[in-house]
């Protein structure tokens, strides 16, 4: 990897987001400061995939870089939720060091052989309603928890309603995690070389 890589638009992005995911862990106690500092990273997600498309500027680093960050941001705030919330970082984590040892920085379009659902959830890399709804419940459940608990007074009915919505996106992701985490332990443990190259 060179240096000009390191200094992609996307990748100063990237850098961007991992500071403002700890400014947020430091202003966890106050709700309107955490919020937008976590929110702005979350929204600039979108910027840095747009923009390395967009300047031709993508990289295995910058494929690698977007998922860490995501990760980062999600864990810290599931931790801080809960006692438990580690299990949950843990579970990302392991599907990420999964999909990119074995499938590389174009994991979302290689589950072709995968069963109907994880195709579904994975399709078009994640730009179908069902894929949509799987992404909102990654991204968005941990950060309407945190609301619903310290920021905002919305009726119970409309908490419920979206922890629920939200949590189904986040079980949907988790099934995709688990198959992930079983083809890779499949895959390590297969004797026969082909299967492995595929």
């Amino acid at each position: 990897m060179t240096l000009k890589v390191l200094l992609y638009w996307p990748n100063i992005i990237g850098y961007l987001r991992i500071s403002l995911v700890f400014a947020a862990c430091s202003v966890y106690g106050t709700p309107v400061a955490f919020l937008w500092l976590y929110l702005v990273s979350a929204a600039l997600d979108g910027v840095d995939g747009w923009l390395a498309r967009r300047l031709r500027q993508r990289s295995r680093f910058g494929a690698w870089l977007d998922v860490v960050v995501d990760n980062l941001s999600r864990g810290m705030l599931w931790s801080r939720l809960f006692e438990w919330g580690w299990l949950v970082s843990a579970m990302e984590w392991c599907a990420f060091v999964c999909n990119h040892s074995s499938r590389g920085e174009q994991w979302k379009a290689s589950f072709d052989s995968s069963p109907r659902l994880i195709r579904a959830i994975m399709a078009n890399g994640f730009y179908t309603p069902l894929g949509l709804w799987v992404v909102s419940g990654l991204h968005l459940l941990p950060v309407w928890l945190y609301a619903c608990q310290e920021a905002i007074d919305l009726p119970l009915w409309i908490q419920g309603t979206g922890a629920v919505v939200l949590t189904t996106g986040r079980l949907l992701a988790l099934s995709a995690e688990m198959w992930c985490i079983w083809t890779h332990i499949e895959y390590l443990t297969s004797d026969d070389p082909e299967e492995k190259r595929s």
